[in-house]
């Protein structure tokens, strides 16, 4: 089985090294993992940010499933193109597990950033806007994939000391790719 790593950990100094224990993890479990910066690409080229996204679709398509780090990346929710991703990945039917380091909700994480205000029970941020409040993780939509196309996000009881590097919670989400899988919108 063939699994498409996707997250925020391409941006990091050691993405490399990431990828590669990763990826390993992956092996040792009897899974291939395919992480993006494996995908060759001349970054000199006037179109590589072209060439990175259909070396990272192919890797997609040619994968049987997804593992997604949503841990909050320059923000309360997670890495916009990772949510790119696992939104790919669900519309094709394909196994999509995800994780985040982060523990606290997502109502939670922004309320850290900026006040919130409570109007009739809808919580708004200081412009006015409506902060999603259905006590998940993350943007349901994202949250909702992951149900119904394998099964719930997995996060710690406490964050790690290090939310970039700490590998559990995606280890939990390999240990469930190499296992049987029965979607949970089907049990």
């Amino acid at each position: 089985m063939k699994v498409y790593l996707a997250g925020p950990d391409v941006f990091l100094p050691d993405a490399v090294d990431i990828g590669r224990a990763k990826v390993a993890i992956c092996a040792a479990y009897g899974l291939t993992g395919l992480f993006p910066l494996d995908n060759q690409v001349d970054r000199d080229r006037a179109d590589a940010s072209l060439q990175i996204f259909r070396g990272n679709e192919a890797m997609m398509d040619a994968a049987d499933g997804i593992i997604v780090n949503l841990t909050p990346f320059r923000g309360p929710g997670a890495d916009a193109g990772t949510v790119y991703e696992l939104g790919y990945m669900a519309a094709q039917g394909k196994l999509c597990l995800g994780y985040c380091n982060d523990p606290r909700l997502y109502v939670e994480r922004v309320a850290a950033l900026t006040e919130l205000k409570s109007l009739s029970g809808i919580l708004t941020d200081p412009q006015g806007l409506t902060v999603e409040n259905f006590g998940l993780a993350d943007n349901l939509m994202m949250i909702h994939a992951l149900d119904l196309h394998g099964r719930p996000l997995i996060t710690p009881a406490a964050a790690p000391a290090d939310l970039w590097r700490d590998l559990a919670c995606f280890e939990a989400c390999v240990r469930l790719a190499a296992g049987p899988i029965v979607p949970a919108a089907s049990a």
